[in-house]
């Protein structure tokens, strides 16, 4: 779940914010595609560097754990399998709330750092939620793009990449305030890393048939322009429109507070969000693709600067 702070898609929640999803919290659903809506073609690379097979892969082995929700034993379980997945991973606890923790991992150069970050936990609610979109996409993505750009050809004076997958970035069971009692690995990071980083970007819902991603209102106008000229030259800037959607409270949020410039790759017109309906079927290997490839070249960019 994701708070939203766009008028006129959301109705108010408790707090006076705009509470996006299915549950928890007294929200609402954004507004969304009719079920009968032709979705978008999604157009294919004309590169071949992000191995979209193998993060979908990845994908499914997350969904086959089934629901995940922070601090659960099956997403410790995870957790686990993630890790040596990144190069030189590493856990980093999350701090005054036990059983929570990141998963980091770094490709070593000079700092400040850029970090590519998903989270890994899934809603506690509604039951049977497996969150394929939500966001087991990105948390694959992420791991098969720290393998890629490992395989790259280092540029010189290679700036650090550190891939981060958040834990609790859903609020958790009893919460009506997502602004305060979610995002809980990233606002973590961020306290603890916060003069090692120069940019941040996040992926979230990035799966799903007929993807696109007009630019997240609170992401930093500068950082999306590149990543619209990154998709561009891989062959698929059609997926990311010169269009903006809602502000998102997500985990860029504690970086762009921070003075960090962050953005968050996200559909939020995905209609089956926050249900059970989120599941591996209603995504595309294109549309991973489209987000793999992008997003590599904008990493390799960053890097080079």
């Amino acid at each position: 779940m994701q708070l939203a702070l766009g008028a006129g898609l959301v109705v108010l929640a408790v707090n006076g914010f705009p509470l996006i999803g299915g549950g928890g919290g007294g929200g609402a659903t954004a507004t969304a595609p009719r079920a009968d809506a032709p979705l978008a073609a999604v157009p294919a690379a004309r590169v071949d560097r992000f191995d979209a097979a193998r993060a979908f892969a990845l994908i499914r082995r997350q969904v086959a754990v089934g629901q995940r929700p922070a601090g659960s034993p099956q997403l410790r379980a995870l957790a686990e399998r993630l890790r040596p997945l990144l190069p030189s991973g590493r856990f980093e606890d999350v701090p005054n709330h036990p059983g929570l923790r990141n998963v980091v991992g770094v490709l070593p150069g000079r700092r400040p750092a850029i970090v590519l970050g998903a989270h890994y936990d899934s809603e506690f609610h509604p039951p049977g939620f497996v969150g394929a979109n939500d966001s087991a996409a990105g948390t694959a993505a992420v791991i098969e793009l720290a393998r890629d750009l490992g395989a790259a050809a280092r540029p010189p004076n290679a700036r650090e990449i550190r891939f981060v997958l958040f834990d609790g970035e859903e609020e958790p069971p009893g919460s009506t305030d997502f602004r305060t009692d979610a995002l809980r690995g990233s606002k973590a990071y961020v306290r603890a890393h916060r003069r090692e980083v120069g940019a941040m970007v996040l992926l979230d819902y990035i799966a799903n048939k007929g993807l696109r991603l007009p630019r997240e209102g609170t992401s930093n106008p500068a950082l999306w322009r590149q990543m619209r000229a990154a998709a561009a030259s891989a062959g698929v800037g059609a997926v990311f429109p010169a269009t903006r959607q809602t502000s998102i409270l997500d985990d860029h949020t504690p970086f762009l507070d921070a003075g960090i410039r962050a953005i968050d790759l996200i559909d939020f017109s995905y209609r089956y969000a926050d249900t059970t309906r989120d599941t591996v079927d209603k995504l595309s290997p294109r549309s991973l693709d489209a987000v793999g490839e992008s997003t590599f070249a904008l990493m390799r960019e960053l890097r080079a600067r």
